[in-house]
């Protein structure tokens, strides 16, 4: 699989250089999400405007990076899904799920805006 990774203080984006996301790189990318988050960075901007296809294993490996950068007060945002991508996440009425902007200037705007959110809602709890 090819992709490149750009690590900025707050948060890595994450781009997928392939035009299929299917059972064959799937479980690759999945590995890759896990591995960034195992590095320690807690958000991660995933850029699929390079992604023309997805299937069901694609949007697992999705839900999986999503899972993971949540659980611990994190935010994985995807940017620029291409339509067949973006029909696919709606009818599996994952946009309710994840986090879906339309740049990467959004994107990083999310990950500042959760960033002080998590702050607030941790200096609350002190």
């Amino acid at each position: 699989m090819k992709y490149t990774v750009d690590k900025k203080e707050q948060y890595v984006v994450f781009t997928p250089q392939e035009e299929k996301l299917d059972s064959s790189l799937s479980p690759k990318l999945k590995s890759e999400l896990l591995t960034v988050h195992a590095e320690g960075y807690e958000n991660l901007i995933l850029d699929m405007s390079h992604v023309k296809y997805a299937d069901s294993s694609g949007l697992s490996a999705l839900l999986v990076g999503n899972r993971e950068f949540n659980r611990e007060g994190g935010i994985f945002v995807i940017v620029a899904p291409q339509e067949h991508v973006l029909k696919l996440i709606k009818i599996s009425m994952l946009d309710k799920v994840f986090t879906i902007v339309d740049t990467l200037e959004e994107a990083a705007e999310a990950v500042f805006m959760h960033t002080i959110k998590t702050a607030g809602a941790e200096e609350e709890e002190d």
